[in-house]
């Protein structure tokens, strides 16, 4: 699902940096755009094709057999898609806003794999980073309360975002989107940052949502159980 190859630390989980290994792709690399609520792969698609983010928003979605949703992942520029799947993909992936991508046939990355062993050893790295960011998030889901999960939420934006300004979001994902990635429901999603902007604690203007007290939200991220 996700990869990256320069290790850095982001809120307890470890995502590499891409270039390292896209270097030896590029030569076989196209560039596509894909608009915002479109679908870039579905699920039980044959796996043709790896990924990497150049620009926008993707989410990483699984239905249930109700109709439900889970968004288990938000992918961002940088971040890869579809390297660790095999031979048909698990999950669907869809454009939160317009995205640009550059797409690698799998079987040319396969092949190349096979025969470099510095590539062949990146791509194990990049499955096994993507396994422990999969335990990461069972922690969230499982564990966190829904205060802390959204506190949890916006750290991580705030660590993966671009920002103009110091801690200020421009969220490309909406309410609804959050909810479902956090096993939440939208109202209470828009119950606990209202609660979080009166207390100020946050500032929110439509999309975009300014961290006005950090050391309160990772208080919040983290709160002891009584």
């Amino acid at each position: 699902m996700l990869a990256t190859m320069e290790r850095t630390e982001t809120r307890g989980a470890v995502r590499p940096q891409p270039r390292e290994v896209l270097d030896l792709l590029e030569q076989f690399g196209s560039t596509i755009s894909v608009q915002h609520d479109r679908e870039i792969h579905i699920e039980g698609d044959s796996a043709e094709y790896c990924y990497r983010i150049v620009a926008g928003c993707v989410r990483i979605v699984k239905l249930m057999e109700d109709g439900r949703r889970q968004i288990c992942e938000f992918l961002m520029a940088g971040d890869l898609l579809g390297f660790d799947a095999l031979d048909c993909y698990d999950f669907t992936a869809e454009a939160v806003s317009d995205v640009v991508l550059r797409r690698y046939p799998r079987r040319t990355v396969d092949a190349l794999a096979s025969t470099n062993l510095t590539l062949a050893r990146r791509l194990r790295d990049v499955a096994s980073i993507s396994l422990r960011l999969a335990h990461a998030r069972l922690v969230l889901l499982g564990r966190k309360t829904a205060s802390e999960r959204i506190a949890s939420f916006l750290l991580e934006m705030a660590e993966r975002l671009p920002q103009s300004r110091p801690n200020v979001l421009a969220l490309p994902m909406g309410r609804t989107d959050i909810a479902d990635h956090l096993g939440l429901t939208i109202e209470t999603v828009c119950r606990l940052l209202g609660h979080l902007r009166r207390d100020g604690t946050l500032g929110i203007d439509r999309g975009t949502i300014t961290i006005r007290n950090s050391r309160a939200l990772q208080q919040m991220a983290s709160e002891p159980r009584h």
